[in-house]
């Protein structure tokens, strides 16, 4: 803080004049001197006078948002660096210079500093991360930022009902002294990877290992690292704590942004428990009340995770990401003149951080952050001391408090405060009213973990019959998700949308090309059977007669259901069989996988798809997996069976040929009258399933049975072949296919290989459901791609025919497509000529 002369003051130096409490400084990797990160306050608690206060917290003092995030994010590397055993990079003097002059106030160093930290984070997948409540909520969040997929967890002082405490430990010198963790996962904290603890300042380290203790008997670890701002342990607390990791047989590795000890001087002697003889702080009465209220009621989206309190993903954090700007902005439009303070509420920390981030880049206000608090301090209106005012206010849970929020004397109050608040706060809104002109509230909806919703079945939700199969979806029949094609191309492309946010219009058949499903259907559906045949039973060789059946749908299912029938065909068995979804960039919906894990053992599941085009979702569901394994405990075989795999990038399949399957003709007329599925922010909650239509309208034209019983009608002439070409030993994959296509996108200038699409059934979805540039086709390609070039005739896409191709077509969507660039020739990609 400054003086009434403008002059730098620390916020230690009240305390330290009184009773020479001090803070010395130690070692620290920025070269950073731990006053710079902490002043000393006043508790009323006896068991620890002094409030060590941050000023890179954004706890007790309102500060600007980039710095706090930038700080946490600052300590995440060094974590990175302890897991990595690597030092921090040679900028470390840069990176604590821009520390040092955003603590300070120097005009843009805090967006600096934040801009110089981003950058890719390291892949530290099965790493864990916890934060302690109330304080390091926001700041475990920040850290884990940093570590690209690991699961964070923060503990909490609410208890949830229904939801069960895996561990619980002490913090003995706080105002609330007991810590729950309710990671909605149960086998969130089984692993055996590293466990990060976070907290703001580490005075002794006992609460840590009072953690460590309490989580090692639930899950032994070989590594743990403590992240903290400030270390100011003394030499018996360091050496405690060396004790422990030689007693548990563990490594426990200390990290900091500045490490010193601090000497309470005489102040350990002072009785502040029971007298205020310095509580000259105000407290806001005689500010006049605010002129209006503003309460953006609906705008926290229904995906958004409010925090870590029952578990925070990388793809939680990417969801958060996504929807900040337009957040940022809608609240924007709400605020009021040039100073503006965002408040959290206790342990709801890390969004409003973010969405102070994303205001204060939003508007040209200055944007300050901070959040109320559990703690009761005392408040003295000195520049020397950092608790200068004190707003107190009630609960149903008792007394709260928030910090700074009403201006000292010769300080400057906020216009604009907006709360972002998780429960009910009438008497917080009450008392803020009389600090600002404007308050805004912005309620976020706390999700509370409840039991997993159930599979859809038929005739309710799809036209198959209920024992085929279970969908593991969230019905949005009434929902209207359909755009244009064009609409949707150009959303996607330029990053305003992605494609499982909505839907394209249905496709309906042409008579022409109704009569080419039917002449596909006739011609091919002994091939079809007999591939159905052959990788069912290297699914039930690999899986046994307790096989369980998951179709990734739409694509899979089909396949999934002929399956299932070849099973009980052959076998006599019957075969659970569910549909889930899984989309790219985004993985498979882990709320269906709880659901599995819970009903079925996970190594009897086998993933079920319709066929490969160059791997994007093998890998995607490979990836899906093995992180649900790391934050749950449940272990899914990464293996996928798919009808046909011309991509060769599995090694359970039907066939390698590149042939027309004729569910691949149609979309979903011919599976079950479902939709793609959709995973939409506003629509799909974290305890939903992804979502999907019913199209029960298309009822009249629905071909879904027509077209499982004509492969089913080839069972029995099949059988030989199937028992002979099933006995073959499968081959490994070789991705030769993802190769292809990127050699065929740096070819066409496309830089995009998410916007080449090889084979009969991707290239028919290109037709479908995008914009296609233009089709290549292998010379002689034959019957299996009639569907394909009349479907190009009719979007009046070019065929250009390619000798040897690798598939027997490939679509191409139009790159950077743009409404106005259309055409063969496109406008933003070049053409070989």
């Amino acid at each position: 803080m400054t003086d009434a002369c403008g002059q730098r003051v620390w916020t230690g130096s009240w305390l330290s004049a009184r009773w020479g409490a001090e803070l010395r400084a130690g070692a620290s990797p920025l070269g950073l001197p731990v006053s710079e990160l902490l002043g000393i306050g006043l508790r009323r608690n006896p068991r620890r006078p002094q409030l060590l206060v941050s000023t890179v917290l954004g706890k007790h003092v309102p500060t600007d948002p980039r710095l706090v995030l930038a700080a946490g994010r600052l300590l995440g590397l060094l974590v990175a660096g302890s897991l990595s055993d690597t030092a921090l990079p040679a900028r470390r003097g840069q990176l604590g210079g821009l520390l040092s002059s955003a603590i300070r106030g120097t005009a843009g160093a805090a967006s600096a500093l934040l801009d110089a930290l981003d950058e890719p984070a390291p892949d530290d997948s099965g790493v864990v991360v916890l934060g302690y409540a109330e304080t390091a909520t926001g700041l475990g969040h920040a850290v884990a930022d940093a570590l690209l997929d690991c699961y964070y967890l923060h503990s909490t002082r609410r208890a949830v009902p229904g939801v069960r405490t895996v561990a619980g430990f002490e913090e003995e010198h706080s105002h609330a002294t007991s810590h729950l963790l309710l990671p909605e996962d149960s086998g969130a904290l089984t692993g055996s990877g590293p466990l990060v603890l976070v907290d703001d300042e580490l005075s002794t380290g006992r609460t840590v290992r009072n953690t460590i203790a309490a989580l090692h008997v639930v899950s032994p670890r070989s590594r743990y690292v403590v992240a903290t701002l400030a270390d100011l342990r003394a030499d018996d607390d360091r050496t405690a704590l060396d004790r422990l990791a030689a007693e548990l047989g563990t490594s426990i590795d200390v990290v900091a942004l500045a490490s010193g000890e601090f000497d309470a001087g005489t102040l350990v002697c002072h009785d502040i428990g029971t007298s205020e003889p310095y509580g000259n702080g105000t407290t806001g009465a005689g500010v006049r009340r605010a002129a209006d209220r503003i309460v953006l009621d609906g705008l926290w989206p229904r995906g958004l995770r409010d925090g870590g309190r029952h578990g925070y993903r990388r793809s939680d954090r990417e969801a958060l990401d996504r929807r900040l700007p337009g957040l940022a902005a809608q609240v924007a439009a709400a605020v009021s003149g040039d100073r503006v303070l965002v408040l959290g509420t206790e342990e709801l920390m890390y969004v409003p951080l973010r969405l102070a981030v994303a205001l204060a880049h939003a508007t040209d206000a200055e944007v300050r952050y901070s959040t109320t608090t559990r703690s009761p301090a005392i408040a003295v209106d000195d520049p020397g001391y950092p608790l200068r005012t004190a707003l107190a206010f009630a609960t149903a849970d008792g007394e709260r408090f928030a910090y700074n929020v009403v201006p000292g004397v010769g300080e400057r109050g906020f216009d604009t405060i907006v709360v972002v608040n998780d429960t009910d706060a009438p008497e917080l809104l009450d008392a803020l009213g009389a600090c600002c002109q404007r308050l805004v509230v912005v309620p976020v909806t706390s999700y509370r973990p409840g039991p997993l919703p159930e599979p859809l079945r038929g005739p309710e939700f799809g036209s198959y019959a209920a024992a085929e199969i279970g969908w593991l979806l969230r019905d949005l029949s009434g929902v209207s998700l359909e755009a244009p094609t064009e609409e949707r191309e150009e959303a996607i492309q330029s990053g305003g949308g992605h494609y499982a946010e909505s839907l394209p219009v249905e496709y309906v058949p042409s008579a022409d090309y109704r009569q080419l499903f039917d002449k596909a259907l006739a011609s091919s559906a002994a091939r079809v059977a007999t591939a159905v045949g052959v990788v069912t039973e290297l699914v039930l060789a690999r899986r046994g007669h307790g096989a369980v059946l998951v179709s990734l749908a739409r694509a899979g299912t089909p396949i999934g259901i002929l399956m299932r029938r070849w099973a009980e065909f052959t076998h006599g068995i019957d075969v659970p069989h569910y549909a889930v979804s899984i989309v790219r960039g985004r993985g498979i919906d882990p709320v269906a996988l709880r659901w599995l894990g819970a009903h079925h053992d996970p190594a009897d599941v086998m993933f079920v798809d319709g066929w490969t085009g160059k791997g994007a979702i093998v890998r995607e569901l490979q990836a899906a997996l093995g992180a649900h394994a790391q934050t749950t405990g449940q272990r899914f075989a990464g293996d996928l069976a798919v009808l046909a795999d011309p991509g060769h990038c599995v090694s359970l399949y039907g066939t390698r040929d590149d042939f027309l399957v004729p569910s691949a003709c149609l979309n979903s007329t011919v599976s079950g009258l479902v939709s793609r599925t959709v995973l939409n922010d506003d629509l799909i909650g974290p305890g939903d399933f992804h979502g999907a239509k019913f199209y029960a309208e298309l009822a009249d034209v629905d071909v879904s049975a027509e077209f499982l019983d004509a492969i089913t009608a080839q069972f029995d002439a099949v059988a030989q072949e199937v028992s002979t070409a099933s006995g073959r030993e499968p081959q490994a994959p070789t991705w030769h296919g993802w190769a292809t296509i990127e050699r065929i996108s740096a070819d066409y200038g496309i830089g995009d290989v998410n916007l080449v699409k090889p084979g009969v059934g991707e290239t028919t979805r290109v037709l479908l459901r995008r914009v296609p540039w233009r089709i290549l086709a292998r010379t002689g390609a034959g019957a299996d791609i009639e569907h394909v070039l009349l479907l190009a005739e009719e979007r009046g896409v070019p065929v250009e025919y390619v000798d040897g191709l690798p598939y027997s077509c490939v679509g191409l969507i139009h790159p950077r497509f743009t409404r106005g660039a259309s055409g063969s020739a496109g406008t933003s990609a070049a053409v070989p000529t």
